[in-house]
């Protein structure tokens, strides 16, 4: 088995193109076979080394790798097919465009986009399917001079043939086209440049690719790149087309309307091998109620025959799930590196550490460290300035009941010296005294919350007291006490 992923450098990677290398790379590495890595940069005014690099760094990132191909943007290539980026296979192109004029299963089109306009108005008039109407092909030998020695600018058509296409997808079975439907396709641009539809297929025989697996956008494509490759005589590859990925609603996920961009989930901090996990179910399931599985188990695991038919939702909150479970499965010291392009330089790698424990079953992405403890290393007039007074009331009580538990918990936290300033103590402490204001832990609790850490819900309170230190909580009590109207009389 040899696979190709063949990303264009016009965009990031999004996920689709990452789910269907993901596929690749299982399919492949499962049986034993290559995974070629090709750059399609033939849309010189979009391609870039920016996209380039986006895309094989978030591959490295997903832990994708493959046999053949450029192994860094803009580096040496390895393997023996090559050159694997477009725009070093020109010449390959030219020959193969001139063997198909040569046949007689392509030819020269000098129809202006004004006069290809009339005719698709023409077609839309009549109700007729849209497609060339073979103009050029029926052109006089005297026609066809007049417009080379007047230097027309000319594309280069292929000539469909009128038939039944009949292939065995390999995840939806059986499938047939009807080609007459299809019309005569541009394969050469007018000025020179080689468009998809004939480079793929030109660049699959070259690479011996002998499976093409790709999204079900492609599958109306395949009548089209079939008729070519037995037009050219080339072996005719497997080709296997899995499902689209859609929104909740059901409607095809895009990058106008969802985050698509693999960078983007990178930023929100979802760990590499939690979305791997995720995009591997996608449209493809083991059989089992199982959802956990490394990379390598995906690899032993995966089949073909299992990609399901149907659409894949993309679920936000089933993402989301696997992230937190992938989180927690992870050592304290592990989570602890992981976080670090979130916090702060200034915090020290083993005040990070400490911070861990309060964190790790909150956590859902590793980007939501800052809201959740922030609040530790911001300075306290910043935390003071994340809420209002109204905050501060417990659910039960108004502006005296929040006034009642913070004084009472700034005598706790004044009567305690820096060696007693401990959770359970504190605890301890507080509980103690709400039980002498009469008031509910929880309402008592809940100012002082909000006090110190600038939100209702936060990292076990007392721990995050013992972490703050005790000149820092008090100071954060006393701001919030300014914050609330005198109490009456």
């Amino acid at each position: 088995m040899r696979v190709r992923m063949a990303p264009s450098p016009t965009g990031p990677l999004h996920i689709g193109t990452a789910r269907t290398s993901l596929f690749n790379y299982l399919a492949s590495r499962h049986a034993g076979g290559t995974y070629v890595l090709r750059i399609e940069d033939t849309d010189v005014a979009r391609s870039t080394a920016e996209f380039e690099h986006d895309i094989i760094d978030n591959l490295h990132w997903l832990g994708i790798t493959w046999d053949e191909g450029p192994q860094v943007a803009g580096g040496d290539e390895v393997g023996a097919f090559g050159p694997y980026r477009q725009q070093d296979r020109m010449e390959r192109y030219a020959r193969e465009a001139d063997r198909l004029l040569a046949s007689g299963s392509a030819y020269r089109c000098w129809c202006t986009p004004e006069e290809l306009d009339a005719v698709r108005r023409h077609q839309e008039q009549a109700k007729e399917p849209p497609r060339y109407n073979r103009r050029c092909l029926n052109l006089s030998d005297a026609e066809r001079a007049a417009f080379e020695t007047a230097n027309r600018p000319s594309v280069i058509r292929f000539r469909v043939e009128p038939e039944t296409i009949r292939f065995d997808d390999l995840v939806r079975g059986e499938v047939e086209f009807d080609n007459s439907l299809l019309g005569d396709f541009v394969l050469v641009r007018n000025d020179g440049s080689p468009l998809y539809h004939f480079v793929v297929v030109v660049d699959d025989e070259a690479m011996e690719i002998t499976h093409v697996i790709r999204g079900e956008d492609h599958l109306s494509n395949t009548p089209k790149h079939i008729a070519l490759i037995r037009a050219l005589g080339y072996r005719e590859p497997r080709f296997g087309h899995i499902p689209l990925i859609l929104n909740p609603d059901r409607s095809k996920m895009s990058k106008r309307k969802s985050q698509t961009s693999i960078t983007a989930y990178r930023e929100e901090g979802y760990l590499p091998e939690a979305f791997v996990n995720f995009l591997a179910f996608l449209g493809w399931s083991p059989g089992t109620e199982e959802e956990i599985f490394t990379l390598d188990e995906l690899t032993e695991r995966f089949d073909l025959a299992k990609v399901h038919k149907g659409g894949a939702i993309f679920d936000r909150d089933r993402l989301d799930h696997l992230n937190g479970v992938y989180i927690r499965a992870l050592s304290d010291e592990q989570l602890a590196l992981r976080l670090r392009p979130w916090v702060p330089d200034a915090i020290a790698d083993d005040d990070l550490l400490l911070v861990v424990p309060l964190i790790k079953e909150r956590l859902v992405k590793l980007g939501d460290v800052p809201d959740l403890i922030g609040f530790v290393w911001e300075p306290d007039d910043v935390v003071a300035a994340w809420y209002g007074p109204d905050l501060l009331h417990p659910k039960k009580g108004g502006p005296d009941e929040a006034r009642a538990a913070l004084e009472r918990a700034l005598v706790v936290l004044t009567e305690l010296d820096d060696a007693d300033f401990a959770a359970d103590l504190l605890e301890q402490r507080c509980r103690e005294a709400a039980d002498d204001a009469g008031m509910k832990a929880g309402d008592f609790f809940s100012p002082i919350r909000v006090a110190v850490t600038g939100r209702t819900v936060s990292p076990p309170l007392f721990a995050s007291l013992e972490l703050l230190g005790r000149d820092r909580s008090m100071a954060r009590v006393e701001a919030a006490l300014r914050k609330l109207p005198v109490a009456a009389g």
